[in-house]
């Protein structure tokens, strides 16, 4: 799709309140979509975070990040005790206690491994050459990143909507019956 047709699907009347199409998505929930998040329910209930290892594309990305960060979590045999805390708590069931590097597309960066482990040195967040990273700073990045994308959008006039009130007042009564465009 060039940049030409998102523009213009993006002006288009179902572009416009296509997030009130999705609230109406949920409002009016057929039995075929009840069903398919009924199941996708009972699947994070038995297989700890379920949507978001296999099917999220979001959690994708996020792995495709992990894999291309040079922050790792770091075990040193040298001070670990073998307990196994850090695999238990890892929300990805990564072997955390048996690696000396955690290199895997599903570690999110969460810390919940190196908060659990008793011995101080033991599992680390570090950068190349060893250089450890305090959680505090993993915090700081994260705001930092989140506010500057923020600013940046609200400086360049792009956090806003244009749509006049008048206009969603038009569409969102007929919501159900606008499609796709092309369709």
């Amino acid at each position: 799709m060039s940049a030409e047709e998102l523009a213009s699907f993006a002006r288009s009347p179902y572009g416009l309140i296509a997030d009130v199409k999705m609230l109406n998505f949920f409002r009016t929930l057929g039995t075929t979509a009840a069903a398919v998040l009924l199941v996708l329910v009972v699947l994070s209930v038995l297989v700890q975070n379920f949507w978001c290892r296999y099917l999220c594309p979001y959690g994708a990305l996020l792995g495709i990040v992990a894999l291309a960060s040079p922050a790792r979590i770091t075990r040193d045999p040298d001070t670990c005790v073998d307990c196994a805390r850090c695999a238990k708590v890892c929300p990805s069931r990564l072997p955390v206690d048996k690696l000396a590097q955690v290199r895997s597309a599903e570690c999110t960066g969460c810390l919940e491994c190196v908060t659990a482990c008793p011995v101080m040195g033991a599992l680390d967040l570090s950068l190349p050459r060893r250089r450890r990273v305090p959680g505090w700073a993993v915090a700081v990045g994260v705001v930092v990143l989140f506010l500057g994308f923020v600013g940046y959008a609200r400086w360049t006039n792009r956090w806003h909507s244009n749509i006049p009130n008048a206009t969603y007042q038009q569409l969102v009564p007929a919501a159900a019956s606008l499609g796709h465009p092309g369709s």
